[in-house]
């Protein structure tokens, strides 16, 4: 994973996120974590929601993006 202030060679990759896989739609080499904006390196990417199509660079971003989903829906 890298630092978000990381400059990074390559371009925002653009991924249809699958079970246990994902699809590269425009080919880069890292997307964007959608809870901490860190860059993650596609080859890195391990966390992601099927249901939001978003990225998480860390377990516990993945957690609180659940978190905050399940939140939304019983308002």
């Amino acid at each position: 994973m890298l630092d978000q202030l990381t400059p990074m060679g390559g371009s925002l990759a653009e991924l249809r996120y699958l079970d246990n896989d994902f699809q590269v739609v425009r080919p880069g080499s890292h997307v964007k974590c959608a809870i901490t904006a860190t860059l993650i390196e596609l080859e890195e990417l391990k966390y992601w929601s099927v249901a939001r199509q978003e990225a998480y660079a860390t377990i516990e971003a993945s957690l609180k993006a659940e978190l905050a989903s399940r939140q939304s829906r019983t308002r």
